[in-house]
């Protein structure tokens, strides 16, 4: 039984995009499925639920950090769009009384 030009293209473009969607679906954490359609999840052992925690760890410490950059950001912002008096103003101000 030979197959027709027709149906190879059809049977070659149904696998590449099963296997597109795969590697999409692996790519962005999508959990992949059997041939029956059930999720297939990955096996849970100690050293899986150590690095999630690490990494949840991480990710705290990372947004925290964030946090703070932000904070410094909008500082600086003010301190560029400020007008000069005023700058000039809290300057003398920090520096103190003259004597």
């Amino acid at each position: 039984m030979r197959l027709s030009a027709p149906t190879v293209v059809v049977i070659a473009i149904g696998v590449t995009g099963w296997v597109f969607t795969t590697w999409l679906r692996i790519k962005n954490g999508y959990p992949l499925e059997n041939g029956w359609g059930r999720s297939v999840y990955p096996q849970k052992n100690a050293e899986t639920e150590e690095r999630v925690k690490l990494l949840t760890q991480e990710n705290a410490q990372l947004r925290a950090e964030i946090g703070s950059v932000k904070d410094r950001l909008v500082t600086v912002e003010r301190i560029v769009t400020d007008g000069a008096y005023r700058l000039d103003r809290e300057i003398e101000t920090l520096r103190g009384p003259a004597n």
